[in-house]
């Protein structure tokens, strides 16, 4: 039976894998300047391997400043921000945590926002990001161990709380912000987006989101024994404290650094674990990676979609709130939400 159980499991992150491979190879085509696979693959190789070439300009241009960058972003972010959400759901053992109700995100925004508004550079927009997406959801958990009531109740209701604070926050910056400059940067780049995405950008991104994800990865084993509970956690050796810090830190670097290049994408890291769960089942070793290509074959699609439907681009909160919101309901309605 576990012999069976794994080979299915095997086979799902197969044909996920595949499928990403796939996206990619359809997003490199996707846009208003035609691109034919074959040309698009042949182009890529050649960046990496001395052969003549004869490709335009134009096409140069579109394939590695445009489309590939937003591509690596779009990868990163959404497989990020679903590992995020499904390791906060099983370190709270709260199927409704995301990194965006614990504040996280809100924190990040804050934070961008205020590097944005005091002109502070790539590094310095990252910076107060992770700082004040940290803040935030260790406000949330202090709150949660403060108070004695319903440690679910009172944990989703904390993040709210510090949520709502960051979002007055952001909006005081707003209020502040110069009306024709600064304020239209900060409002369009709340909505999210990855229109801007260059080379420079998806490099400053890379490695702590890698960073984060690959921390995940390694303690995913035991994130099943906190879904136990402390108690048991600790009579099987576990240093929950010790643990619980390592995730929340690992989390929070990929929040932060996801909110930084591409602004706010909630549902993402609420939704994804979920459906991930659904295929794969509620074990941690192999939830994570199941959870990591879902969220970027999401994300993709997404990106895909924010380009290239309207002339203008529509961001991609939006389109994760749209689509994300009646999923969740559906889930909810099916009595699919869990997380363990």
């Amino acid at each position: 039976m576990t012999y069976t159980v794994s080979r299915q499991t095997g086979r799902m992150m197969a044909g996920l894998t595949v499928f990403v491979v796939l996206l990619c190879l359809g997003s490199l085509m996707l846009g208003r300047y035609p691109i034919d696979p074959v040309t698009a693959v042949w182009a890529v190789i050649a960046k990496f391997i001395p052969v003549s070439t004869d490709f335009p300009p134009t096409l140069q241009t579109v394939l590695f400043h445009v489309r590939l960058p937003r591509i690596g972003a779009a990868l990163l972010i959404g497989g990020g921000l679903a590992m995020s959400g499904a390791s906060f759901q099983g370190l709270f053992r709260n199927p409704l945590v995301s990194p965006f109700i614990l504040g996280v995100a809100s924190g990040a925004g804050f934070g961008a926002a205020l590097g944005i508004l005091l002109s502070a550079g790539m590094f310095g927009i990252q910076l107060l990001a992770f700082v004040f997406g940290a803040l935030a959801v260790l406000l949330s958990y202090g709150m949660g161990r403060v108070y004695k009531a319903a440690p679910t109740l009172v944990l989703v209701l904390s993040g709210v709380i510090v949520g709502s604070f960051f979002s007055a926050l952001l909006s005081l910056l707003k209020y502040v912000a110069d009306p024709y400059d600064k304020l239209p940067v900060i409002v369009y780049w709340l909505m999210g987006s990855l229109a801007t995405m260059t080379q420079a950008k998806l490099f400053s991104v890379c490695v702590p989101i890698l960073l984060g994800i690959a921390v995940l990865m390694v303690v995913r084993w035991r994130i099943n024994v906190l879904t136990l509970g402390d108690e048991e956690a600790k009579a099987l050796g576990v240093s929950t404290g010790r643990l619980r810090l390592v995730i929340v830190l690992a989390a929070t670097l990929i929040t932060a650094s996801a909110v930084s290049v591409s602004g706010i994408i909630g549902w993402v890291g609420l939704v994804i674990p979920h459906l991930a769960r659904m295929l794969v089942g509620p074990n941690y070793s192999r939830l994570m990676p199941a959870s990591l290509l879902l969220g970027a074959c999401y994300m993709l699609l997404i990106d895909d979609v924010a380009r290239t439907v309207t002339a203008s681009e529509i961001p991609l909160g939006i389109l994760t709130a749209t689509i994300g919101a009646p999923v969740f309901a559906f889930l909810l309605r099916k009595g699919r939400l869990g997380w363990a």
